[in-house]
């Protein structure tokens, strides 16, 4: 019997070739639709157009072509019922063993500038899901492809003379397809959604029903800890390219994560060191190799397993005072030969390269709770120093300002109650995660102490306002001369008396920070 092979694609990546050996090697007749047949037929192969093969003409702008009982009747026909067989003869219907079919770009074209509505509706696909599903539904007996990256092992399994190799490919193939068409429809929901409520972004609203489907990258030795099971969904290795090391951990990905988005906020030549998705150093600076020294000067100890991080590429001269240290992560938009050379003695030290630049946007941010999820907008928004508030008699100095202003980026990256001490371009101490803010500075002081870090002439940053003095009084009394802080706590006029009594120059963001 005649095997019938259905292609109507968008992207033709792969298809000549693949059709070729449907063609020549595995003897299947081809139909097709539109692009795809003028594309095959140009190629030499013989194929057939859906419209000769239903009889019936393409129309309404090609809304309406496979929309029709001699594709779906072919497609979802059981080969192991009789009726069925006899119901096709009966109405002259071949069956189709095998559909390759992609899907309009619908999300490409929302993301465009200034797509209009009618462009955005004309690029729902309604007969490729429509042809991916009755495929997928019967995939005991049809083989679907909706993905070019398949069609070697499709042709492999072709010429595997076990049944069952096609038949548990089938199968894999089928459960793609309704992931992929789930991630279709829940795209177009969300882009629908947006344009019905005037107060809701298109594409980083909230729509009234939340669906997510990311493909599995990989399962990962464990999660947090060693009992705890994991896996990476997503489009992570998109974004990062991993040159060598052990394979990535669960707390690894986390921490490489909060590492990228740190460095995103800076143009000039930075090094940011992280542990426990924390930053624990951080420098601007020339060159990225004075950036290194006084990034590690802030804590010499957190390196010890962390996360190194830099937004230029990193060369040999960095590489040699690296690799003195043990860390878990080095990450960069590229590394020189050099480095490469020295850090290949270190089998196990993961090299990562972002392959977009540092600071992949990412909209919203999802966190489980019991029974559902949160769901928020990625803390982005970039600083606006023309909507700061000086309210202390003394006006900051230019030297204290370029401080806040490091300092700013920094701290809403450090978990909360945050504080970190900054002057110039550096972190000279940072405080994470305590239960009261005063704790969070103390720990800050201690550990700038310990590094023999003078805070004298500092600025204390602080990502959530100061509910009392007392965190305020412990900086000006380890040596800092300014602060930044949202403001807006009730004892804001105690705390603003606090700063004057001590020459203190003070700026209110009208902005917080928090990080749980």
């Amino acid at each position: 019997m005649e095997k019938l092979a259905l292609l109507s694609v968008w992207d033709k990546s792969g298809l000549v070739e693949f059709a070729t050996d449907l063609v020549h090697k595995h003897g299947y007749k081809l139909l097709s639709t539109g692009g795809t047949a003028r594309l095959l037929s140009e190629k030499g192969l013989p194929v057939t157009d859906v419209s000769e093969h239903t009889g019936f003409p393409e129309m309404m702008e090609g809304r309406v072509k496979t929309l029709h009982p001699k594709i779906h009747g072919g497609l979802l026909c059981r080969r192991d019922k009789e009726e069925h067989l006899k119901q096709a003869r009966e109405n002259g219907i071949d069956l189709i063993d095998l559909v390759v079919v992609n899907l309009y770009p619908f999300e490409a074209t929302i993301a465009k500038p200034g797509v209009t509505f009618e462009e955005a509706i004309e690029n729902i696909d309604i007969g490729g899901p429509s042809m991916l599903r009755s495929a997928a539904k019967n995939h005991a007996s049809v083989t679907v492809v909706c993905d070019s990256s398949d069609y070697c092992r499709v042709l492999e399994a072709l010429s595997d003379e076990d049944e069952q190799t096609l038949s548990s490919l089938r199968s894999e193939l089928a459960q793609k397809v309704f992931q992929t068409t789930g991630t279709y429809d829940k795209a177009i929901a969300v882009y629908l959604a947006g344009q019905q409520s005037p107060d809701m972004d298109a594409i980083s609203g909230f729509p009234a029903q939340y669906e997510i489907s990311l493909p599995k990258v990989q399962s990962l030795r464990y999660g947090e800890n060693p009992h705890q099971k994991a896996a990476l969904y997503g489009t992570f290795f998109d974004h990062l390219e991993q040159l060598q090391g052990k394979a990535l951990s669960y707390n690894n990905i986390l921490d490489i994560s909060s590492a990228v988005f740190l460095i995103g906020e800076f143009q000039k030549p930075t090094v940011s060191i992280l542990k426990h998705t924390n930053p624990c150093g951080v420098a601007s600076a020339d060159t990225l190799l004075e950036a290194w020294h006084q990034a590690f000067e802030t804590d010499k100890q957190a390196p010890f397993g962390g996360i190194i991080t830099v937004n230029q590429t990193l060369g040999g001269d960095l590489a040699k005072e690296i690799a003195d240290i043990f860390c878990e992560v080095i990450i960069a938009p590229g590394f020189s030969p050099e480095a490469l050379e020295i850090f290949k003695k270190k089998k196990n030290l993961r090299l990562m390269v972002s392959k977009e630049g540092l600071g992949p946007d990412a909209l919203q941010e999802i966190r489980t709770v019991i029974g559902g999820v949160l769901l928020q907008d990625k803390d982005r928004a970039p600083a606006q120093p023309d909507t700061f508030k000086v309210v202390t008699k003394r006006q900051p100095t230019d030297e204290e300002w370029k401080s806040m202003l490091f300092g700013w980026k920094i701290v809403r990256h450090v978990k909360s109650n945050a504080i970190v001490y900054t002057k110039g371009e550096r972190t000279l101490g940072i405080g994470a995660g305590q239960m009261a803010r005063v704790d969070s500075s103390n720990i800050a002081v201690w550990k700038a102490e310990q590094a023999g870090l003078d805070l004298k002439g500092s600025v204390v940053v602080s990502e959530a306002l100061f509910p009392f003095a007392d965190g305020l009084i412990a900086a000006a009394d380890a040596g800092s001369t300014a602060a930044i802080q949202p403001g807006g706590a009730i004892r804001d006029n105690e705390l603003i008396a606090a700063a004057d009594e001590r020459d203190m120059a003070m700026v209110f963001t009208g902005m917080r920070h928090f990080k749980h």
